[in-house]
């Protein structure tokens, strides 16, 4: 069967027996053509062999494409031999080549001149920027996740003893971990000068409220923290999630241990937090190159 033929038969399968989106057909279309360029000789379904595959996986991985872009065209290519095998076309053992695991990107963090410079931009005198102002720095100093910050109750934060109690996303798993003295002003001029202002604030034991009285969302609190980063003239990329990685990336540079970081960032495996280490030594090899990288 020619090439082209059993292609169209495999994206038609795909469409109608897997209902992948036309979309997701057309990438594998494309992929498929970019096998082609490298295997010119295929013509028909007789020229195919599944040792093609690692080929393509090697002739990729010198290309230097993407992990991501190489597993999807390996895998791709599998379920297309695999439906070539069972319509009779070719032998294909089903053997998987190994995928490339995908590449663990490091998280994007602040300096600590830029966390300050943040926290500056923020007008505390408003009741909306008192609010912002207590969520950032308790998100920062406490490392929390944007869920766990928007779900924080007055319950949750003993400030006498410095703590909040975390409840994860599900709701299943809690921690409890300390936050600095910043964070604590900044929440007690909010909750007992301007949270009481609130519309319905009496009848909420959620921490942070917007003007209708309900608990501020994950979208807003997002879209306050690009808005802060914009004020205080910081050019990354800066979500509520920069907050939590800068967290743990401080405390390692001033010492923490590894496992006093996951117990605190509530990590379920060491080797999650294991990553920040990696932005460490990516900084030190920056601040090594412009020491010592000079020419002359």
């Amino acid at each position: 069967m020619k090439i082209e033929t059993a292609m169209d038969q495999y994206a038609r399968y795909l469409l109608v027996e897997k209902g992948l989106s036309k979309k997701t057909i057309q990438d594998y279309l494309d992929d498929f053509s970019i096998f082609l360029d490298d295997f010119p000789l295929v013509k028909d379904t007789d020229d195919l062999n599944e040792e093609m595959i690692e080929g393509f996986a090697v002739e990729e991985g010198e290309k230097a494409r993407s992990r991501s872009s190489i597993a999807r065209r390996l895998s791709f290519l599998r379920g297309f031999f695999l439906f070539l095998s069972k319509q009779g076309l070719i032998d294909y053992s089903g053997e998987k080549i190994a995928l490339p695991k995908p590449e663990r990107r490091l998280p994007n963090v602040l300096s600590e001149e830029e966390i300050n410079r943040l926290f500056n931009a923020i007008d505390g005198s408003s009741s909306s920027g008192a609010r912002d102002l207590a969520m950032l720095l308790i998100m920062y100093m406490a490392g929390l996740r944007v869920s766990e910050l928007v779900s924080l109750k007055l319950s949750d934060v003993n400030v006498q003893k410095r703590l909040i109690k975390v409840r994860n996303g599900k709701g299943d798993k809690e921690r409890t971990v300390p936050v600095g003295e910043a964070a604590l002003i900044a929440y007690e001029d909010y909750v007992n000068l301007h949270r009481p202002e609130t519309k319905n604030a009496d009848k909420s034991d959620f921490c942070f409220l917007n003007k209708f009285g309900e608990p501020v969302s994950r979208v807003y609190f997002f879209l306050q923290v690009k808005k802060y980063a914009a004020l205080a003239g910081i050019e990354k990329n800066v979500s509520p999630h920069t907050l939590r990685h800068s967290f743990a990336t401080h405390l390692l540079n001033h010492g923490a241990s590894l496992r006093v970081v996951s117990s605190l960032l509530g990590h379920a495996h060491l080797e999650t937090t294991e990553i920040y280490t990696h932005v460490n030594s990516a900084r030190a090899q920056q601040e090594y190159a412009k020491a010592f990288d000079k020419e002359g």
